[in-house]
């Protein structure tokens, strides 16, 4: 089977026209450009978008350089930190695209977009054994592919809503992984969602293989190989958060300019923290090693001499970017959550700012994906707070009821 971005199930709503990287105010005619920081000005000119500072009057083509003082913008920030000028044009799209789904989760009309429809003969899920689509799920996936294919820096996508990757050009240097929608399920009571992603080079000693194999293998990497990831957690705040393998930054997005500006550099999960994050109604369908640290912890009987406290908003992404911020344990003990989409992006993001992403047992980064849809339990967080949870050795839920929610 030739794989194409045609391949793809139509959209139930087609996608609005593709934005501009940026789209900021113009500044007022009496303004002046802010010099071109040096690392910058060294970029070429196919830098994009990066390489070209705001002029007065200019519109919200040119390129996503606005002035915020001390705080930069993602692409200045990837700019001052020598990023390639491909990995730049392509974050530039996918930014782009988060800002749409952005205002798509936050539209009064996403209500009926939000709800789950029933696959082919009415079962909950689709063929790959995923949570049943929604219409916003597909719609978020359809924006996410069309702007990876406008940047021209993509071999092949895979997505969590597609059971097969998508070969989108021969000369492309890239390979992404993505959960456009996390959490979907959560849209109708405004919880926060998130857009998951994974960038990894391609493999080109695979070239020569046939079209479905090799887009298959290119998007079945070890986590250890990735060259970038990130997570846009939709919430109260829209914050861009992302690793190029030299520390995990957020930047949150000035609505009133349409820029990420920097906002949390150089992010650092505490060695260890007071809350853990976990479905406590399954208790009862958890291993004695799980019950055991979670009730050990809770009685501040652990190596931590505190109680800890339990924070769960079941939703991957919010939960992560807590942990992030002020440390312990986010969970799911079940076979559940994706290793290429999921597992991998925030296992990086995780070790790249102190801390340790495990199915309980395994560094994730380490494991060698076999199924572009496979499943793992997920435990990400604090360093201490992690090799004190695996120490208890039976931590994975093996039993699955078939919940659900």
């Amino acid at each position: 089977m030739t794989l194409s971005p045609h391949t793809l199930r139509p959209p139930l709503l087609l996608p609005l026209p593709l934005p501009p990287t940026s789209n900021r105010r113009p500044p007022p005619p009496a303004s002046r450009p802010r010099p071109l920081h040096p690392a910058l000005a060294r970029r070429s000119r196919s830098s994009v978008l990066l390489a070209r500072p705001p002029r007065a009057g200019a519109g919200a083509g040119d390129g996503g350089m606005a002035s915020h003082g001390s705080h930069p913008t993602l692409l200045e920030h990837m700019g001052r930190a020598g990023a390639p000028a491909d990995l730049a044009v392509l974050v530039a799209h996918i930014q782009a695209a988060c800002k749409r789904i952005a205002a798509l989760v936050a539209s009064p009309g996403n209500a009926d977009l939000s709800r789950a429809k029933p696959a082919a003969g009415g079962t909950a899920a689709s063929a790959a054994g995923r949570d049943a689509p929604k219409p916003l799920d597909e719609l978020s996936n359809e924006i996410i592919l069309s702007s990876l294919q406008s940047s021209g820096k993509v071999a092949v996508v895979a997505s969590e809503e597609n059971d097969l990757p998508v070969w989108m050009c021969d000369d492309g240097p890239y390979v992404v992984v993505t959960d456009p929608l996390d959490g979907s399920r959560n849209i109708e009571v405004s919880i926060p969602t998130g857009t998951i992603f994974g960038i990894y080079d391609r493999l080109v000693e695979l070239d020569q293989l046939p079209l479905e194999e090799k887009a298959q293998l290119n998007s079945l990497q070890s986590g250890s190989r990735l060259v970038a990831a990130g997570y846009i957690l939709y919430s109260s705040a829209t914050i861009f958060c992302i690793s190029f393998g030299e520390g995990t930054h957020g930047f949150t997005l000035d609505r009133s300019t349409g820029e990420f500006v920097l906002t949390h550099p150089s992010m650092q999960i505490p060695p260890r923290g007071q809350i853990y994050s976990v479905n406590d109604a399954r208790y009862f369908d958890w291993p004695e090693g799980l019950k055991k640290y979670i009730d050990t912890i809770r009685q501040g009987k652990g190596q931590h001499p505190k109680k800890y406290s339990a924070r769960y908003v079941c939703s991957l992404v919010a939960d992560f970017h807590r942990t992030i911020i002020y440390g312990g344990v986010a969970m799911n003990p079940r076979d559940h959550l994706r290793l290429v989409y999921e597992a991998n992006p925030l296992s990086f993001l995780a070790e790249q700012a102190g801390g340790r992403g495990s199915d309980g047992k395994t560094r994730i980064l380490s494991i060698q994906p076999v199924k572009l849809h496979q499943r793992l339990p997920l435990f990400l967080g604090s360093m201490e707070d992690m090799l004190e949870l695996e120490s208890y050795g039976d931590v994975q839920q093996k039993v699955n009821p078939g919940y659900d929610v």
